[in-house]
């Protein structure tokens, strides 16, 4: 069985519906995830954010840019093109057994002039049910290898992996999910072939997707890959979606955000979008079945919640009017503006939540936080959970009314002033409403991750710290902040409808260098003084593989457990034995 690595792999991204007439769609250079958001209020590395590739671009794991390598075209490529230049001249002076200049030389000894060579004579084999299918890497096909442009690129990179390819899929001009299912796991074939190291070990790639593009990317996992009688894992190694509708959108929502009914060429994108569609068993490409194709825990989904920065009211109206019964209809909108939040999460993968619109300024696809996560949850050497142990609301009560209850918490790390998982009243994706002071309700209608009172899974990466000498070993420790919500709501109208119970914040300091570790709780910023000494009061208690710790304060008390897994570069999440590595 494949398994997971946190080593840098080829990234792809896929974008999301470009509407009805996607001229002007197919002119963004890197359709959209190129895009940035400016947070005035906040200083240094933290005040702009240059958008997705440029970060990646600029990080430690030091991408590169692979666009044109790839030819993306409306028409089958049909006729095979000669060499690049330089390597034909280092093919001619190889047959008339002439001295290599250096440059030449360079490119024969690391490969890149045999893997030319063998490109443009192999082909691959595809078996269809019904037909076999041998295809070329160079011709043949609408997407394609450009010669000249993968020449360039394989030259001017030293590993070929760290490398970003968007997935012009409106390029084909062909509006059909079997198109870009078929056209997606091409790209995979031609990337990994193009990356592979000297030794002719081929990566998988890691897959970030918006919106409709997390669609695309399931057409591949649930449709394509079954089809050839292979397997997803064995290629994509995970797979992030930004607000992608898994569980599909309403109707009465569609018509409104595109404006039509469904005609034109978008017909078959848009049942893709469609509730009951995807709700199907029986369905190939319905949500329920994805998890029959791709490892769960291999995917991460991250929904939008403020559906009140998104550029189109409408559909953020209908979010309230057409929310599903077990939502309390009207009260809430739960949404980015377009995707509910329970659609864009599937079952039993992990999740998580970011204060943002569906698109535009500062959205799921633009800001900062995404970035934060999606390469946590790629190069993280840590995965984290926290988890509701009991707990008891000590007031409230609106005596004029019906109050219910509901617990939230949002978590940033130290040295990023970003949230990794966020959860308040304004988002409505707090856990609840509970009518029982001891939050033990059977069945809220915003559930908890999973059945053992989950409340955030996510990733997290110390190697910066652990590889960083100018700290010494003893203070080496990772840090979190936790900020607690506890509020009540009256459903009647008589009473408040946003008290707040209980707003605290902490903080869990991790000391990684320590074998085992050890985890302590503050509830405030003195263990960044010079000379702190923890107090042993603040350590917290091992139970049972995870940290348990008390939040108290007038109004609620609490008991949490937080889980501390290593990620190994190659394998799944182990307990540690010793520090963080």
């Amino acid at each position: 069985m494949s398994v997971p690595t946190r080593t840098p792999l080829p990234i792809i991204l896929i974008r999301g519906f470009g509407g009805l007439n996607i001229q002007e769609e197919q002119r963004l250079t890197y359709q959209g995830f190129n895009q940035g958001t400016v947070y005035e209020h906040k200083k240094g590395t933290n005040e702009i954010y240059e958008g997705l590739i440029l970060s990646f671009l600029k990080s430690d794991w030091q991408y590169q840019d692979a666009s044109n390598v790839v030819t993306f075209s409306s028409r089958e490529i049909e006729d095979e093109p000669t060499l690049p230049r330089k390597l034909k001249s280092l093919q001619q002076m190889l047959q008339d057994g002439k001295p290599l200049p250096s440059s030449l030389q360079w490119l024969k000894d690391n490969g890149i002039f045999d893997k030319f060579k063998r490109l443009k004579e192999e082909t691959y084999t595809l078996n269809y049910p019904d037909k076999t299918e041998q295809k070329r890497y160079f011709s043949g096909d609408k997407v394609v290898i450009n010669p000249e442009m993968s020449e360039y690129f394989l030259e001017s990179i030293k590993e070929p992996w760290r490398s970003i390819w968007v997935f012009r899929y409106y390029d084909l001009k062909e509006r059909k999910f079997d198109t870009y299912g078929n056209a997606l796991v091409r790209l995979i074939y031609l990337i990994r072939e193009l990356t592979a190291n000297q030794a002719g070990v081929k990566p998988k790639v890691n897959i970030i997707a918006h919106s409709m593009g997390g669609l695309i990317a399931r057409e591949a996992v649930q449709v394509t890959y079954p089809s050839l009688g292979l397997k997803a894992e064995d290629y994509i190694n995970k797979i992030i979606t930004l607000g992608t509708p898994h569980q599909g959108i309403t109707f009465q929502i569609l018509e409104d955000w595109l404006g039509f009914g469904g005609e034109l060429g978008a017909q078959e994108e848009l049942e893709r979008f469609n509730l009951k569609n995807q709700s199907k068993l029986n369905n190939p490409y319905s949500f329920q079945n994805f998890e029959k194709h791709f490892p769960l825990e291999r995917l991460l989904t991250i929904v939008g919640t403020n559906y009140k920065s998104y550029n189109l009211r409408q559909a953020s109206f209908l979010n309230r009017v057409f929310s599903p019964r077990y939502e309390f209809g009207s009260n809430y909108n739960r949404s980015d503006g377009l995707v509910k939040q329970f659609s864009a999460q599937i079952p039993g993968a992990p999740r998580t939540f970011i204060h943002k619109s569906h698109g535009g300024f500062d959205s799921v696809i633009t800001s900062r936080e995404a970035f934060e996560v999606a390469t946590r949850f790629f190069f993280g050497n840590v995965r984290s959970r926290l988890r509701f142990v009991n707990g008891q609301i000590t007031r409230g009560k609106d005596w004029f009314g019906k109050s219910e209850f509901f617990l939230g918490v949002s978590i940033k790390p130290r040295l990023v002033d970003f949230e990794l998982f966020h959860q308040s009243e304004a988002a409505e994706n707090c856990y609840g409403p509970f009518i029982k002071e001891d939050l033990t309700d059977e069945k809220p209608a915003f559930p908890w991750a999973d059945g053992k009172n989950l409340i955030w899974e996510g990733y997290l990466n110390t190697i910066s710290i652990l590889e960083d000498e100018s700290i010494p070993a003893q203070e080496k420790d990772m840090v979190l902040r936790l900020d607690f919500y506890v509020g009540e709501r009256d459903l009647l109208g008589l009473g408040f409808s946003d008290n707040v119970i209980f707003r605290k914040q902490y903080y869990i300091r991790v000391l990684i260098a320590k074998t085992p570790i050890e985890l302590y709780l503050h509830s405030d910023e003195k263990f960044s003084q010079p000379d702190f000494t923890a107090n042993p009061a603040d350590k917290m208690k091992e139970v049972d593989g995870a940290w348990e710790f008390q939040v108290q304060d007038t109004g609620f008390e609490g008991t949490f457990q937080i889980e501390i897994d290593c990620l190994p570069e190659q394998g799944h999440p182990e307990p540690f034995l010793s520090g963080i590595e």
